[in-house]
């Protein structure tokens, strides 16, 4: 059974503790129905194949709830004990200047991603078999996870990530907010793990 993680995320600048409080909220539903969905999984496969059409359906909602939960853990996570600007001699800072030519070139495209219209999460990945980064949208939560990649920054575009605090046509702002209050510490951490 997967357990909900606590996160120690204080006072954000543009981001408001009542939006987190929401946030974090629906963060924990997605804990549940993991749970939930394995558990029914489980409790099906007693009969395989009389139950086959629903535990296919599950299945497929398995993988909407599992990284729904790991997805905003990543988020959370970078929101943790407080902004902390980017090491510019880090190994994070290196790659993405290599591959990007310069830092600002990586963000103006991030942030574009971070635009696309609909739901989904802007994600940096470490492609671990080429030893590259790549941006990339995720639709939803789970359309488009790239295979064999470590998430290094998650960021949730859905609307509940931002709609007590900007309207959609704002999201741009929350996009800046993200920006403001990410603890680059723990992305590094992640890109050298």
């Amino acid at each position: 059974m997967f357990t909900a993680k606590n996160f120690n995320i204080g006072q954000l600048s543009g981001v408001s503790t009542k939006n987190i409080e929401e946030h974090l909220k629906l963060y924990a539903g997605y804990v549940t129905h993991t749970n939930l969905v394995l558990e029914k999984i489980r409790e099906l496969s007693s009969e395989a194949e009389k139950n086959m059409g629903l535990i296919s359906g599950l299945q497929r909602r398995l993988g909407f709830e599992y990284n729904g939960m790991r997805n905003h853990e990543v988020y959370f996570s970078l929101l943790e004990n407080g902004a902390q600007n980017i090491n510019e001699s880090g190994d994070l800072h290196k790659a993405i200047t290599t591959q990007w030519g310069s830092f600002e070139n990586w963000l103006v495209e991030f942030k574009a991603i971070a635009t696309t219209r609909g739901v989904g999460w802007a994600m940096l990945y470490y492609d671990k078999t080429e030893g590259k980064l790549l941006n990339a949208w995720v639709d939803e939560q789970h359309i488009g996870q790239l295979q064999n990649c470590k998430l290094i920054i998650a960021l949730d575009m859905w609307e509940h990530a931002f709609v007590y605090d900007y309207p959609t046509s704002e999201k741009k702002n929350y996009i800046e907010a993200f920006f403001k209050n990410l603890n680059w510490q723990v992305a590094e951490k992640r890109f050298t793990e």
